[in-house]
Parts: C-alpha cells; sequence; structure tokens
C-alpha cells in the first residue's frame, strides 16, 4: 500500500483503499457515530441515487476531474472524505464483491453491481485525486456553499443538521449564524429557521416527546417542520416567543410544560410507527397552515385529538365566507369537468337532465 502522505491544501492521488467514509456525514440521516461501513454504503444506495453512479462510472470509468476533500483521521492516519462519499460508496462496491454480500447479509439489501470486464475501466477505481484540508472547520464553507446554495444541494434535513453543527463548533469562536449563512451565500433567514428547527427537534428527542426513526412517513419532510415553527399559531402552541427565530438558538427553546404539545405537534406532522398513527399534514400547501388554524382554535383543537382528521377539524374553525368560496371553486370545476364529458352522455338516462336543470 502506498503510505505518502499528502500534504495540507494540495492535490494528490492516492490508494482507495486508504479513504474511509465519513461517519458525521449530514447525508446520514439518523445515523450515529458506530454506523458500520455497511450501514453507511446501503443508506446513501437508498437514500442518494447510488445506481446511477454505478451505472456511470462502470460504463466510463472514474471521472478524476473534481478531488475528493479529505482530513486525517486523527486516531490511525487514515483519510477521511469529507466531500465525495457517494462517488467512494460507489468505488468501494465496485471494487469490493465482499462488501456487497455484508450489506446483503446485514442490511438486507441487494445491490447489483453492473459488471466491468474493461481492465482499463477498472484500473481508474484503484487511485483517485484527494484534497488534504487541516479539519473539518477548513471544509466548512466550501462545503456549505456546494451543498446548501451550490450545484449539489442536500435535501433540507442534511443542510440544516450541517449549519447547526457548524454554528456549535465555532460558537465559542464568536461566530454566529449570520456569518454562517454569509459564508454559504445564504440571504433569506434560510439557515436560521433550519437551524431553530433542529434545536426544537433534538430537545424532541433528548425528552422522549419524539423520534424521528418513528415517524410515519417514508420519507422525513424537515421543511414541514420549520415552515410550522415559523408561523405565529404554533410558537403560541409551543410557548415560543414571536420572535424567537430571529435570534440564534439556544438548547431547550420549548418550554418543558410544552413538550406534550410539541410531541402532539410531531406526530401531527409525521405519524407515529409506534402507535400506528398516519400524519394529518398531506402537502405542505395548505396543510400547514390548515393545523396551525386548528390549534389555535378551542373547538378545532378538540375535534383533531378526538377524531384525528384535519379536514374534519378544519371544518368547525373555517369562516363562514371562506367555505362559500370553497365550494363554489369546486362547483365551478366539477361543472367544467361535467361540460368536457358531454360527449358521453346518450340520451337515455332523462334523470340527468333533471339534475343539469337543477
Amino acid at each position: 500500500m502506498d503510505t505518502t502522505a499528502p500534504q495540507f491544501g494540495t492535490t494528490q492521488k492516492v490508494p482507495t483503499e486508504r479513504l474511509c467514509l465519513d461517519h458525521l456525514n449530514p447525508r446520514l440521516f439518523g445515523q450515529s457515530a458506530p454506523s458500520t461501513e455497511e450501514e453507511i454504503i446501503a443508506h446513501l444506495y437508498r437514500s442518494a441515487e447510488l445506481n446511477e453512479l454505478l451505472q456511470s462510472i462502470s460504463t466510463n470509468g472514474y471521472l478524476d476531474i473534481e478531488p475528493l476533500v479529505v482530513m486525517k483521521d486523527p486516531g490511525n492516519g487514515d483519510l477521511i472524505v469529507l466531500e465525495g462519499n457517494r462517488r467512494l460508496a460507489t468505488l468501494r462496491l465496485l471494487r469490493e464483491p465482499e462488501l456487497v454480500n455484508k450489506i446483503r447479509a446485514s442490511e438486507k439489501l441487494r445491490i447489483k453491481i453492473p459488471s466491468v470486464e474493461n481492465e482499463s475501466i477498472r484500473a481508474t477505481f484503484d487511485r483517485i485525486s484527494v484534497y488534504l484540508v487541516a479539519s473539518r472547520e477548513r471544509a466548512r464553507a466550501f462545503l456549505g456553499f456546494k451543498h446548501i446554495n451550490g450545484p449539489a444541494k442536500w435535501d433540507a434535513y442534511a443542510k440544516a443538521r450541517f449549519a447547526a453543527e457548524w454554528y456549535r463548533a465555532e460558537q465559542s469562536n464568536g461566530v454566529n449564524l449570520e456569518d454562517i449563512a454569509q459564508a454559504i451565500g445564504d440571504r433569506h433567514d434560510t439557515i436560521k429557521r433550519m437551524v431553530s428547527a433542529i434545536y426544537v427537534l433534538e430537545q424532541a428527542s433528548r425528552e422522549g416527546a419524539f423520534d424521528v426513526k418513528d415517524r410515519n412517513t417514508t420519507k422525513f419532510y424537515f421543511s414541514h417542520l420549520y415552515t410550522a415553527l415559523a408561523r405565529s399559531q404554533y410558537m403560541n402552541y409551543l410557548g415560543l416567543d414571536s420572535t424567537w427565530a430571529g435570534y440564534d438558538p439556544k438548547p431547550n427553546p420549548v418550554p418543558i410544560e410544552k413538550l406534550g404539545k410539541l410531541r402532539k405537534i410531531l406526530i401531527w406532522i409525521y405519524g407515529s410507527k409506534k402507535e400506528d398513527l398516519l400524519p394529518v399534514v398531506q402537502k405542505q400547501n395548505p396543510d400547514i397552515k390548515r393545523l396551525g388554524e386548528v390549534i389555535s382554535n378551542a373547538q378545532g383543537h378538540h375535534i383533531l385529538e378526538v377524531w384525528g382528521d384535519l379536514n374534519t377539524a378544519y371544518k368547525s374553525v373555517e369562516p363562514v365566507d371562506q367555505q362559500f368560496t370553497s365550494s363554489l371553486i369546486r362547483a365551478r370545476d366539477n361543472i367544467r369537468e361535467a361540460a368536457g364529458s358531454l360527449r358521453a352522455y346518450d340520451g337515455r338516462d332523462k334523470s340527468l337532465l333533471d339534475i343539469a336543470e337543477d
């Protein structure tokens, strides 16, 4: 094995086997530091479209255009990949047949690996370019810009976790979220809202109010939460100050006596597998708005708790004039649909004429 160490701030080729996946990669939703290599690769395969990379690299070879960003593992000197985990995971699957078998056994995931007969293509898998940085901190601005506002965007939850960890690590050095937002090109206070929601979610997990892994949805729609927490109805319900998200967040933002209500909000948004409860929020628009109006109304709140149906609860709080408007719009749309199907009427069913006249 080539043990030549790359120099800080330089790009050079290293053997692929020297590279390690990053257990703290923000893409690893729900993963913790002790996660196995098999768990990490299985997660990336399921969530980050590794299948497309497998097809591309097996056909064209590894295109060594953009170096992986790495740092030295302080424990053993290996190179941890901070940027490029999808590419490394794909190369490992192509190079290590035994890894594919381990993933099938431990993760119950069958990954079909394309056959690579061309030796010149296989040779591109063995040594790849890396750029060595001294620490995670030195890579944060680049990674944040690329994956939050740049060309290779993470999902909302990964973005928020990344920004939250950056903020916690640099807070003692006087770095605030405004500094982070400027470093990664955020101009709309989105980062503040997202990190504030991360603090709420972490508090719910610590206090046993809600576990993201218990959600009853396939995908975790993190934007539902930070959108809700920016609305006054949810702030009032959870005892949050109306300007709370405008400041840099602090741990445990929700008052302890409101944790029960926080649990209800999270289950209404995400459901619960353990309790066999489906979320009442199906779409961010308009359901987050409607749920906010329901929880701020005593009658609507009671109906939602008893029946668990957002539509029924919302009808009890929707203003009469708005109900009339909504009904009229639905009637217009239904009439247009019926008019578009007039050719299907053959005149036999006379009762339909009475209905139309009515």
